[in-house]
């Protein structure tokens, strides 16, 4: 065994001072019970890296524990789970939780069972030097991901993903034989709950290197297990309008989208900071609506296997790979248990991620053309255009000097325009439906939808701007019926 002294013990906390910091209260409801600081935030801490967890191992039953901290900090204590003995304590009003794990034996064996060195640091709650058997303050220092032992993958085949995450996460290496491991269980990744593996997935997507995580998932064959529709681009060949492949072509969209979330002027111009903002927003499952277009950069051409076909001039086509690209991202969404906000969500991208590019030959848009857009692509009419416009920029093939600057233009134009639809809302209805039908005598119904959605758009385009005229425009619009 070894101990290395360590000044994360020492370290200030984030949460400052009393029981409004975790550490400070587990200390006074734990006393001088058995007890160490484990996992990430020791890891964490001795990367000098802000961390919101904090995991206690303890002696036994974790039950009693976390009663007492509870108490301490007037929060409230919960299993976790039965089968493996962990229990929650969350403060008062939700500013912190600790996770507490029972230990059957003793510290040391509990660190043989973990999954990475990194991860198998101790630090006794009370102070004192690491607990550190496996040389995991080593492999930080070395910038290295290494498992604790040769079976474990096998004991939780979710660690695949997981070395994965926390080699993009922490900008770490993985060791030879530990990729070698997490290559031969991959397979295995097929018998774990689809859920946990979406939540080392977001994080993969939604963190620092998405794209060095699908490379690294793609390395280790597990690409094909958690996001097949991804692995079917390979090899998938694209007109001369493309200078990549599906698959690769895939990947410059989302380098191309996260450049645009990290400085959206250079794209967007004075749109910058309000696209800014709306991709920041939390969207759903723990991702901002940035995340959420990451997802629809990966997913977005889903369909092309499917689709490709070829013209009668020997063109590549992908006629329809949209709306099926839309089933398509759904479907892997649905499969990982993911919520009906961020499927519908990342469907819509898909669905409407064309439609800026049809529109670059009819410019100067109308203001009907506008509002079709617009229409068509709520609620995700400021994401998509985002989204058109990574993908266009990833896409540089035949023609792209002059298709890039031309789909730039417009795309400002449109996001400027989605921007304030989703500020003000659409025009707001000059007649009921109710109205409508008892003025032109006509039953309610499919027809009066169709007159009042008509009315919309020619109100929208300003050819319609009173309730008289709205009722005469209605009138004779259904008399062309």
């Amino acid at each position: 065994m070894r101990h290395h002294p360590t000044s994360a013990a020492l370290a200030p906390s984030r949460w400052g001072a009393g029981l409004t910091d975790p550490l400070a209260a587990a200390r006074q409801a734990l006393g001088a019970a058995p007890a160490w600081i484990v996992g990430g935030a020791v890891r964490d801490r001795l990367l000098a890296r802000a961390t919101d967890d904090l995991d206690l191992a303890v002696i036994g039953d974790p039950a009693r524990p976390a009663r007492e901290l509870a108490q301490v900090c007037r929060g409230t204590a919960f299993p976790l789970s039965a089968h493996h003995a962990a229990w929650r304590v969350t403060a008062r009003g939700g500013a912190w939780h600790v996770d507490l794990m029972g230990v059957e034996s003793s510290i040391e064996d509990d660190l043989a069972r973990r999954d990475f060195t990194i991860n198998a640091i101790a630090e006794p709650l009370a102070g004192g030097p690491a607990i550190d058997p496996h040389g995991g303050q080593a492999d930080l220092e070395a910038r290295r991901l290494r498992m604790v032992a040769p079976g474990a993958f096998a004991a939780d085949p979710l660690r695949v993903l997981r070395a994965v995450r926390l080699a993009c996460e922490l900008d770490l290496s993985i060791e030879p034989a530990t990729m070698q491991a997490a290559a031969a269980y991959a397979p295995d990744l097929k018998r774990v709950a689809p859920e946990r593996v979406f939540v080392e997935l977001r994080q993969v997507v939604a963190g620092p290197r998405p794209r060095q995580g699908i490379e690294l998932m793609e390395a280790i064959g597990a690409t094909a297990l958690v996001l097949p529709e991804i692995a079917s681009l390979r090899g998938v060949a694209q007109s001369d309008y493309h200078h990549l492949d599906v698959y690769d072509h895939s990947l410059a969209v989302l380098d191309e989208a996260i450049a645009i979330e990290r400085d959206p002027e250079p794209a967007l111009g004075e749109h910058a900071a309000a696209v800014a903002e709306l991709l920041a927003e939390p969207l759903a499952d723990q991702l901002s609506r940035a995340g959420a277009l990451r997802f629809g950069a990966l997913l977005h051409d889903a369909a092309k296997p499917a689709t490709h076909a070829r013209g009668p001039q020997g063109r590549v086509t992908f006629i329809g790979h949209d709306e099926a690209g839309a089933a398509l991202a759904r479907a892997a969404l649905t499969r990982l248990r993911t919520s009906e906000r961020l499927r519908a969500h990342v469907s819509a991208l898909a669905r409407h991620h064309l439609r800026l590019g049809f529109l670059v030959r009819e410019r100067p848009l109308s203001r009907r053309a506008v509002y079709r857009y617009l229409h068509a692509c709520e609620p995700v009419a400021t994401d998509v255009t985002v989204l058109s416009v990574a993908d266009r920029l990833a896409t540089r093939g035949r023609g792209a000097d002059r298709a890039i600057p031309a789909h730039l233009e417009l795309a400002r134009e449109l996001v400027g325009e989605a921007l304030r639809w989703r500020r003000d809302g659409p025009p707001s209805a000059l007649v009921r439906g109710d109205e409508l039908a008892r003025e032109l005598g006509v039953a309610p119904g499919p027809v009066i939808g169709e007159l009042l959605e008509a009315l919309r758009e020619a109100q929208f385009a300003g050819e319609v701007t009173g309730r008289a005229d709205a009722i005469a425009y209605a009138r004779t619009a259904a008399e062309r019926r």
